[in-house]
């Protein structure tokens, strides 16, 4: 299959599907995703948003279907050439998940030196680690400590590490939660100037409708098992389906009383 150029699907989801024991998370999870897009992944809690990147890279296998990476099956893969989709895909995990032992300079260089040990010398580490701040707003910070850093630096610290590795795409998981509105505007621009600026393809899972509305091209909404709607955040204003509708509006549903609000929160 020919590798797919700007603006074509590079990320395919075709009829996949997964279960936790009795717990069937998705029954058909079908979603294009296209190179240098912002897609943006929306559900209520549970409806297996995290579980949907994590199947894309190969850390939760499938169930059933297919999953295609630029012309790859990921579903049919061992793991040398899982190993080398982990490579062109980078997740950014929602806790930023920073080593507090580590200075933010070993932090960012941490993954170079994971994967590039026998080819980079540390000269050209450095540089990557310097050049990666520099994109996430935080030059010469590299002595600093995590505990030093604030909830949105490490956010983009954790982000500077996820650059250093040259991905083609990003993997966002909850990039925003905890953050104050401050914060949130910055990371926010952050992803639209790193689509800009490097062209990288973007997949977002957010809770924040803000978020999901400031920087999406586009953007899928999940419930019971597959995508309730796609589209572009237009498409999303505009829809009549109920269900995407409250959920982007923030409101339960019309005649719940105490008890159901109880026994779904």
């Amino acid at each position: 299959m020919a590798k797919a150029l700007a603006g074509e699907v590079l990320i395919r989801f075709e009829h996949a599907r997964k279960a936790f024991g009795p717990k069937t998370i998705f029954s058909d999870l079908t979603l294009d995703i296209r190179r240098g897009e912002v897609m943006t992944i929306m559900g209520p809690s549970g409806t297996g948003k995290s579980v949907a990147l994590k199947m894309l890279i190969g850390l939760i296998p499938a169930d059933g279907g297919k999953i295609d990476f630029d012309g790859d099956d990921v579903t049919k893969m061992n793991e040398g050439q899982l190993a080398e989709v982990r490579r062109r895909i980078a997740y950014l995990f929602q806790g930023a998940a920073l080593f507090d032992s580590f200075t933010v300079g070993e932090n960012v260089a941490y993954g170079l030196r994971e994967q590039f040990w026998n080819t980079m010398d540390e000269e050209e580490i450095q540089q990557r680690v310097s050049q990666s701040l520099e994109l996430v707003g935080l030059p010469g910070i590299q002595a600093m400590r995590p505990s030093d850093l604030s909830g949105g630096m490490k956010k983009r610290v954790g982000l500077a590490r996820t650059l250093a590795l040259h991905p083609e795409v990003i993997l966002y998981d909850e990039p925003t939660t905890g953050l104050d509105p401050i914060n949130t505007d910055r990371i926010n621009k952050l992803i639209l100037g790193i689509r800009d600026a490097l062209g990288l393809t973007s997949v977002v899972v957010t809770h924040d409708m803000g978020t999901a509305f400031g920087v999406s091209d586009r953007m899928a909404m999940l419930n019971k098992g597959r995508v309730a709607l796609a589209g572009t955040p237009d498409d999303f204003k505009q829809t009549q389906d109920t269900f995407v509708r409250q959920f982007v509006e923030g409101r339960a549903p019309e005649g719940e009383d105490v008890k159901t609000l109880l026994a779904t929160s």
